[in-house]
């Protein structure tokens, strides 16, 4: 939403002006310029915190610092502190209003740092919240969604296996193995249908982030997983994924960058470099640090799944960033958990053009958040709220 982002953009200008005028008007009549630098702050700082929590953020749980005085006090006073020791120090050098000036541009960048902080620190204590949730009237245990694009020559295989792990421990009837063949020009839907699997055609190809999404809205399953076509990770990984959701986890992924995770072969090294500096801008994004957004391994609890899914927009590799933004606005419970990696030759993905439409991508997801597209609405909050 523009007009929340103009909104605290215009308070944080007000704040600033009440600041800098009060601190220059104080000066003038007294005699110590911390005395008045503190009166100063104290009265921009209820500007903005008062302005914000009526006007800009005003409704919005997620507002976590603005919603909790405590935080919002100490940010504050670390960021005056900050700006009371500049002025204190530059005084001498330069002309009082350059000072203030200049402590109240580096007070800022205290409290956009502290912010940071706090919000990084709150969303991972809300994500590490695992909730219950009535079981979800599906008819199958579980869905695991194989998104393929000319993948003809190894389908069967990965069908075969992920048949081979899963159907031993929950059995033919409640395991739904889902192919989106994502407008192959090969023969990947046929060979995929001869080999067991559900398939679900695509016109054309429009990436993996759209194959997912269709999966996920036409899964028969209560738990939904999805993971690559070529199983870079070992199947067996699909049933610690089905166990930690059923323990009531509302969202569980792979992580690579897990302290524990074993990488039987390595990707190139292009690769691994662009899979760390996409990581690196999602936090343009996301408020948590979390180790790795774009690991093909993840699961859901279906209602939640579907959720999430109906509110996503990007049809690329940027589409996990989606993923993770909605789970922080709706505050899900999320678990990261080691895989083992083995990186396949012949993958579909380009690194260089890849990247560069997932960085286009990061900025688009950046504002349509900024625009509230991703809001849920009245059904999804229902199913959100919906606790056992």
């Amino acid at each position: 939403m523009r007009s929340r982002l103009r909104l605290f953009a215009l308070v944080g200008a007000v704040a600033t002006a009440v600041d800098l005028f009060l601190f220059l008007l104080l000066a003038r009549r007294w005699s110590s310029i911390v005395a008045s630098n503190v009166v100063a702050l104290v009265a921009a700082a209820t500007v903005a915190y008062t302005l914000n929590r009526r006007l800009t953020f005003k409704g919005d749980p997620r507002a976590r610092w603005v919603s909790n005085p405590g935080l919002f006090a100490g940010t504050a006073v670390v960021a005056g502190s900050v700006d009371t020791i500049v002025l204190v120090l530059a005084n001498p050098i330069l002309l009082l209003p350059l000072t203030k000036m200049l402590a109240i541009g580096l007070g800022a960048g205290v409290r956009w740092f502290m912010y940071r902080w706090i919000l990084f620190t709150q969303v991972r204590r809300d994500l590490a919240r695992r909730v219950k949730r009535p079981v979800p009237d599906r008819p199958l245990r579980l869905t695991v969604i194989l998104p393929a694009y000319n993948e003809e020559d190894r389908i069967a295989a990965s069908i075969g296996a992920v048949h081979d792990t899963l159907a031993p421990v929950l059995g033919d009837d409640d395991l739904e193995i889902l192919v989106v063949d994502d407008g192959s020009a090969d023969g990947t839907p046929e060979v995929a249908e001869q080999a067991g699997a559900r398939v679900l055609r695509q016109p054309s190809n429009r990436g993996k982030g759209s194959a997912v999404r269709r999966g996920v809205l036409e899964a028969r399953g209560r738990t939904v997983l999805f993971t690559d076509a070529d199983l870079a990770y070992r199947p067996e990984l699909l049933l610690s994924l089905l166990d930690e959701v059923e323990q009531g986890w509302d969202m569980v992924v792979g992580s690579r960058r897990h302290q524990q995770t074993n990488v039987l072969v390595r990707a190139r090294k292009l690769r691994e470099l662009g899979g760390r500096m996409v990581n690196r801008l999602t936090h343009l994004v996301l408020l948590g640090h979390f180790r790795d957004t774009q690991c093909g391994l993840k699961g859901f609890q279906a209602d939640i799944a579907k959720v999430v899914f109906e509110r996503t927009r990007i049809d690329g590799f940027a589409f996990d960033v989606e993923l993770f933004l909605i789970a922080e606005l709706d505050q899900l419970s999320l678990r990261e958990i080691p895989v083992a990696v083995e990186n396949r030759a012949g993958s579909s993905v380009r690194v260089v053009a890849d990247f560069a439409a997932l960085v286009v991508d990061l900025f688009r997801i950046r504002r349509w958040a900024g625009e509230g597209v991703y809001a849920p609405g009245a059904a999804q909050l229902e199913i959100l709220d919906d606790r056992a």
